[in-house]
């Protein structure tokens, strides 16, 4: 009997680590993009998925909700640290598109297209539908 429990229970629970971690990569670049909403929208979706790998743990099977758990805390870490480093460097772009924006505004006026009002040359044949 226990297992057939075991042969029932230890899928699941992969399946269910297998979405968790999905989840917790999804909050990983939401976090770094800076996609608050997204992140907690994901790790929102982790916590049933990190329930439904618990079921392995019936079966006396704890890799899934382990491997369900690190990959959250991996990808939370690497998500802040990449999103601090990308923010460290914003007040360096900030001042290039200041700079940049400046230089457009004391640019001078382009001047108007002159029209010219002389018809086009004659090629000296005729048009082929001029008949």
């Amino acid at each position: 009997m226990a297992n057939e429990l075991a042969s029932i229970l230890v899928p699941i629970g992969v399946v269910g680590a297998v979405i968790a971690a999905l989840c917790a990569i999804v909050a990983g670049v939401a976090i770094m993009r800076g996609a608050a909403g997204l992140a907690g929208g994901a790790v929102g979706l982790w916590i049933p998925s990190a329930m439904l790998s618990s079921t392995a743990s019936f079966a006396s099977q704890w890799t899934p909700l382990l491997v369900s758990g690190v990959v959250l805390a991996a990808m939370l870490v690497i998500g802040a640290v990449v999103r601090a480093i990308v923010s460290a460097g914003e007040p360096a772009r900030q001042a290039a598109r200041t700079a940049r924006a400046q230089s457009l505004a004391d640019a001078p006026e382009p001047l108007p297209a002159r029209r010219t009002t002389a018809t086009a040359p004659s090629t000296g044949s005729q048009p082929a539908l001029a008949g």
